[in-house]
Parts: structure tokens; sequence; C-alpha cells
């Protein structure tokens, strides 16, 4: 890759390793549904107006059914389940639970029909799986059941999201989709985020929330596209393996978050079957679609 590819690369994976962190923060003042909210609507405002300017909005307009349900099963489900997710456990488990992705896309284009099982692959889904088994059994209480739960539907959310994209709008500009994505996941908000919304909140959960909308969806975005033009679609994604490193890493160090065994069996197991399940010799129909929405997707 280029020098330019490079730094994009690193700012990426530090940009998409920190929601996580955010989130953690956030929550603690402010209920999910205005962090999702929130987040969205700062993004949205930011992106609409580039994607208006380059033309990208007016093309989406025959598109609005997979642009739901793009924005459905990546955005507004994903973003409030993972908030919730962080009320109850540590934004270092909730990055590992969602480092899952790659996994979870391999075995969903396994089951449409759009990849083959093969051994390599059989071994990477069986892998990843067993780090969330590890994860799971050696870390997490049993009553954060549903976080773990909202976690991993929060990971699915995002492995479903490109195959929606692969399928119905991959002829479409990619800045417009997420940008309209956002504003539409914003307004099918607004009915539960306004009520919930407390009468004050603090600098530390707003500036979160700001940071969320602007670095790590509008900026990140941007950078994300611009690194597809740069370095090209299939080494883009190599980014999945970077952000829970950052993730794992800051949760430990600024929120004190403890390193465990199972963390560590976990993360290693979870990326292990990561790179297996959707490395090119996995398949003989080639690395599969591009995340463009998640953040984790994100």
């Amino acid at each position: 890759m280029s020098a330019r590819a490079w730094w994009l690369f690193l700012a990426l994976g530090l940009i998409w390793g920190i929601p996580y962190l955010l989130i953690r923060v956030a929550v603690a003042d402010l209920p999910p549904v205005c962090v999702a909210f929130a987040r969205t609507l700062i993004g949205a405002l930011l992106l609409l107006p580039i994607a208006a300017m380059r033309g990208e909005l007016r093309p989406l307009l025959r598109y609005w059914k997979p642009l739901l349900a793009f924005t459905l099963v990546e955005i507004s489900i994903p973003w409030w389940l993972l908030g919730y997710a962080e009320t109850r456990i540590n934004s270092s488990t909730a990055g590992l639970l969602i480092a899952l992705v790659p996994v979870l896309t391999a075995g969903l284009m396994v089951l449409s029909g759009r990849e083959v099982l093969n051994g390599r692959r059989s071994l990477g889904l069986a892998v990843g799986l067993g780090g969330v088994v590890a994860l799971v059994g050696l870390d997490i209480d049993v009553s954060n059941g549903w976080a773990v739960g909202a976690a991993l539907t929060t990971a699915l959310g995002y492995a479903l999201g490109p195959i929606v994209i692969s399928r119905y709008l991959s002829g479409v500009p990619p800045l417009g989709v997420i940008a309209a994505s956002l504003a539409v996941a914003a307004a099918l908000y607004i009915p539960f985020a306004i009520p919930a919304w407390p009468p004050q909140v603090t600098m530390k959960a707003a500036g979160s929330v700001l940071v969320l909308g602007v670095v790590c969806t509008a900026i990140a975005f941007l950078l994300f596209f611009s690194l597809i033009a740069e370095a090209g679609p299939t080494r883009a994604t190599v980014i999945t393996y970077v952000n829970p490193v950052v993730a794992l890493l800051l949760g430990v160090w600024l929120l004190h978050e403890p390193l465990t065994p199972g963390m560590l069996a976990g993360f290693a197991l979870v990326l292990l079957g990561s790179f297996l399940a959707t490395s090119r010799g996995a398949s003989q129909h080639g690395a599969g679609p591009v995340p463009i929405g998640s953040d984790e997707s994100r």
C-alpha cells in the first residue's frame, strides 16, 4: 500500500477502536437510545450536505426498501443494543464480542449459498465461536446474559448490513447510502429518544457523544471511502482485525477494565477464526462484501 493508504489505515484502526470506550462513558449518564440518536443525528448533519453536493442522494430514491433494511440491521438496532450491552459489560468485552463480525459474515455467506464451506472456513467458524465461548464462559456472569445477547445481535446486524449492500445497493454511491441511513436512523430514534432524554447531561457524556458523531461516524466514513479508493476494498477490510485490539487496550488503560485470561483467549481465538474464515484461501469466490457500514464497525 502507499504511504497515504497506511496513514488512513492507522487512523481508522484507532478511530473505529474507540467507540466502545466512548459509548461506555456516555451510557453512564445517558440512556443508550439517546446516545444512538445523538450520534446518528450528528453524523447525518455532517454527511448529508457532502453527499448532496456530490449528487449521491437522488439515486437512492428508487432503493428505499433495501436502504431501510440496511439502516435497521446496520445502524438503528445495533447501535441501540450496543449501548444497552455496555451498561452491563465492559467496553473491552463488548469490543471482543463484536470482533466476531467476520466469522458471522462468513457463516451467513455460506448459508446463503454465496460461499463454499470448505475445511479452512469450517475451522475458522469453529475457532471464532470457540473464542466467544471462552470469553463468556471465563469472564461474564450469567446475570449479564441479556447484555451478551445484545452485543452478539449487534455483531449479527453488522454482518447482515454488508450483505444487503452487496445484493441490493452495490450500484449506489456508498457515501449517499451512509448519509441517508444515518438520517433515517435518527428519525426512527426520535419517538424513543426524546421522552427518555434527561433534564441534564454531563460534559463527559456530551463530549463522548460529540466525538462519536463527528470523529467515529462522519470523519471515519470519509476516511474509509478514501482508504477503499487508495488501497482497494479487499485490503480495506483488514481494518476489522485492528479495531478490537484498540478497544481492548483503551478499555484496560483508560477505564481500568480487567485484562483476564478469558479476554486474552477469546481475543486470540476470535481473530484467528476471523482470519481463517474470511481469507482468500477459505473461499472459491473471494473475500465477500466490504463492510462499509460497520464501526467494528463500528
